[in-house]
């Protein structure tokens, strides 16, 4: 059943979070210099609140404001998974941004409307309000690179963002206009039953599905439209690279579901063969050209780009199964990102940037829990068996085996065994090198205490993957009324 009512209940989270981060800009007019921690307090505070309003159980869709936006089951997950990383994404910065002269109202409330455009993107039901929530995202993003001011990597990685940027917003924005002059409606419901029904125009049809699906790679950083990754994230400031590599890919991944799995759903044949040949050239070039980095972040670069093709094997499925598989990978993989760059920013706090492999070299002689965390995320991410990253990879492997593409199942494996050796190669450096300074590393309590958590979560949901895959299978099936 279809709902159009004016009950704002699935729109409070982003009512809340406008009226919470435009306070935050008038609170920091009459604050002290010695009183800027408050800021921290307050967007972690605001982004708490905005979890809780997720939380709003629905038995059907609901559709607001003319049927462009939505709330259903996969929205309220994927916003209260975004909140949840972006606060914790700021607690490991706390210490990091401080350090560098970074810690202004600028960064949270740029943060802070990221993740606005996020929750805008994630219930979108309509092609401008997509675009919308997608630019609110990266405008914000975009100014985040750029606020290290002094920094020559920052602002070129900034200007890189926004050219490329802009030219995929670009690309979708063409692809929009073609299904809309072969369906005459932007609403994503309509069009796609306007495609089932054989009532769009096939010639239009294809070039719109080509320009989107190339919208999509470039937002996603899949190859051939990757180039912006690794840049960004080794000349972002690591606190911002967090930011990047974490909530942004849960909208993302809206994005594509409202976008494929809805509005072209009837073009399934069409997009499953772009994304297959995306999701092996990740795959490939990811995994391999990680293999030669030198610097720590551009090798986490490369492997979130060979983590987007895992992530699109259970799209191409383009069924329930395989759409919860994808899910249940992306915030797999949001967990496993968080930490890793949460335990950089804390070597970071005492010895300048930590983006270099020496950074790590008995890692294990000088502090011994860091090390043991830092192992369950490289393990996790190289798809060992007993963290939450081996039951990611062998769901989204399940998905492609159920649909009969055996041989893109075995190609996925052998490039997982080729990524494995970067992460190996980590553990190596921390455990069996000498260090380079024996100092301590204490880092602020709450990174700890966060640290810990992250360490715990990804070998619970290795044990215990059950509960997170339910919720999303029960997401999908809800929201896209697929069995």
């Amino acid at each position: 059943m279809i709902l159009t009512n004016m009950n704002l209940g699935p729109v409070l989270p982003e009512l809340f979070l406008l009226v919470a981060g435009l306070a935050i800009l008038m609170l920091d007019l009459v604050l002290e210099e010695n009183q800027r921690g408050l800021l921290h307090w307050f967007s972690v505070a605001t982004l708490a609140g905005c979890a809780a309003l997720t939380l709003q159980p629905s038995a059907e869709p609901v559709f607001l404001f003319n049927n462009m936006f939505v709330g259903d089951a996969l929205s309220g997950v994927l916003k209260f998974a975004a909140c949840a990383v972006t606060a914790v994404s700021l607690c490991y910065s706390r210490s990091y941004i401080a350090a560098r002269g970074m810690f202004r109202v600028e960064f949270y409330a740029l943060a802070l409307f990221a993740v606005l455009g996020m929750l805008v993107m994630i219930s979108a039901n309509h092609f401008m309000v997509l675009y919308l929530g997608l630019e609110l995202m990266s405008l914000s993003i975009y100014a985040m690179v750029a606020l290290q001011r002094d920094s020559t990597k920052s602002t070129e990685a900034a200007l890189k963002y926004f050219v490329l940027g802009a030219l995929a917003s670009g690309m979708l924005l063409f692809g929009m206009s073609m299904l809309y002059g072969a369906t005459g409606s932007l609403n994503i419901g309509v069009v796609a039953q306007k495609i089932a029904s054989g009532g769009a125009n096939p010639v239009l049809n294809s070039i719109g599905v080509v320009f989107v699906v190339a919208g999509l790679a470039f937002k996603l950083g899949a190859v051939p439209f990757h180039m912006w990754v690794p840049d960004v994230y080794e000349g972002s400031p690591t606190a911002v690279t967090l930011f990047i590599g974490s909530a942004p890919k849960l909208a993302a991944f809206a994005f594509v579901i409202r976008m494929l799995a809805v509005g072209l759903a009837g073009l399934s044949a069409d997009w499953q063969q772009m994304l297959i040949i995306l999701a092996v050239l990740s795959m490939g070039l990811g995994n391999l050209t990680a293999i030669a980095q030198t610097n720590i972040k551009r090798m986490l670069a490369y492997s979130a780009i060979s983590h987007m093709g895992f992530m699109l094997l259970g799209i191409i499925g383009a069924n329930a199964n395989g759409f919860a598989s994808s899910m249940f990978y992306i915030i797999a993989y949001v967990i496993m990102t968080a930490g890793t760059f949460g335990i950089i920013m804390l070597l970071a706090d005492e010895q300048g940037e930590a983006d270099d492999f020496d950074t790590f070299r008995g890692l294990n002689q000088r502090s011994p829990w860091k090390a043991f965390v830092m192992l369950l995320l490289m393990a996790s991410m190289a798809g060992i068996p007993g963290t939450v990253g081996f039951l990611a990879k062998l769901s989204v492997i399940q998905a492609v085996v159920d649909i009969g593409q055996i041989w893109l199942a075995v190609v996925s494996v052998l490039f997982s065994l080729i990524g494995a050796f970067y992460y190996l190669r980590v553990i190596k450096l921390m455990y069996f090198d000498e260090p380079v300074a024996n100092i301590a590393l204490p880092g602020a309590s709450e990174s700890r205490a966060l640290l810990s958590l992250n360490g715990i979560a990804i070998l619970a949901l290795g044990i215990l993957p059950q509960s997170l895959m339910n919720v999303c299978v029960e997401a999908i099936r809800h929201s896209l009324h697929l069995a």
